[in-house]
């Protein structure tokens, strides 16, 4: 196994997706899918081109958002 491939840090996946786009699930099942530009140590989630999710459709087109940390259940690059 290759050591690099090992993340060592939770926020080293969140600074790898910095600039590229995320799938994002909320509590509640929600699901936005848009491009990271920010986060920070709560893991608030600062995005842009972000749409809602509803069974894989796009439902919403948010543009720019901010997905406050406490309600991300999932983070997938």
């Amino acid at each position: 196994m290759n050591n690099r491939n090992i993340m060592s840090k939770p926020f080293d996946l969140l600074n790898e997706s910095l600039g590229k786009e995320i799938l994002v699930v909320l509590k509640g099942n929600v699901q936005v899918r848009g491009t990271l530009k920010a986060f920070d140590i709560h893991m608030n989630l600062n995005l842009e081109n972000a749409n809602e999710l509803i069974d894989g459709e796009m439902k919403t087109n948010y543009g720019k958002v901010l997905l406050r940390g406490d309600s991300v259940i999932l983070v997938s690059p």
